[in-house]
């Protein structure tokens, strides 16, 4: 499926972060060749950190015999990655917002504003294992 106007990959990864920034560097390049700006690219790169952070360790715990399913569909003009981990999921619906005062200095709870900040849409399914992100190119300035 893969030609110079489009780029795709499906796969499952173990939960394993250096396998996790592998795939994250061949999307990068994917886009790179693709002419995507460097500010897509970038917030494509966060996100997909956050994303595949979040299933690996919070997900999935770590377990080594969970798998983190990934496809990811990048054309000149839009890139979709679809994350699913094997863990019990969360209430995506009811995560705090960790710009509150109150909350500004605690470690946890910003992936998911980022991710929604970075991308163009970004939604979960009703469990909250599953992640579709979606980054629009941005026009030209």
């Amino acid at each position: 499926m893969n030609s110079p106007s489009n780029w795709a990959i499906e796969k499952s990864i173990p939960s394993d972060l250096d396998v996790a920034h592998e795939l994250i560097e061949q999307t990068i390049l994917a886009m790179s060749d693709l002419d995507w700006p460097g500010g897509d690219m970038f917030h494509v790169q966060m996100a997909m950190e956050e994303a595949l952070v979040n299933a690996i360790e919070h997900g999935n715990k770590r377990c080594e015999s969970k798998l983190v399913s990934v496809a990811i569909s990048v054309s000149g003009q839009e890139i979709t990655i679809e994350i699913k981990d094997q863990g019990g999921g969360f209430d995506h619906r009811n995560v705090a917002d960790p710009t509150e005062e109150e909350r500004i200095d605690q470690p946890r709870g910003r992936g998911v504003l980022l991710i929604r900040e970075l991308m163009s849409q970004s939604r979960y399914n009703d469990l909250g294992n599953e992640l579709v992100m979606i980054k629009k190119r941005s026009v030209a300035e």
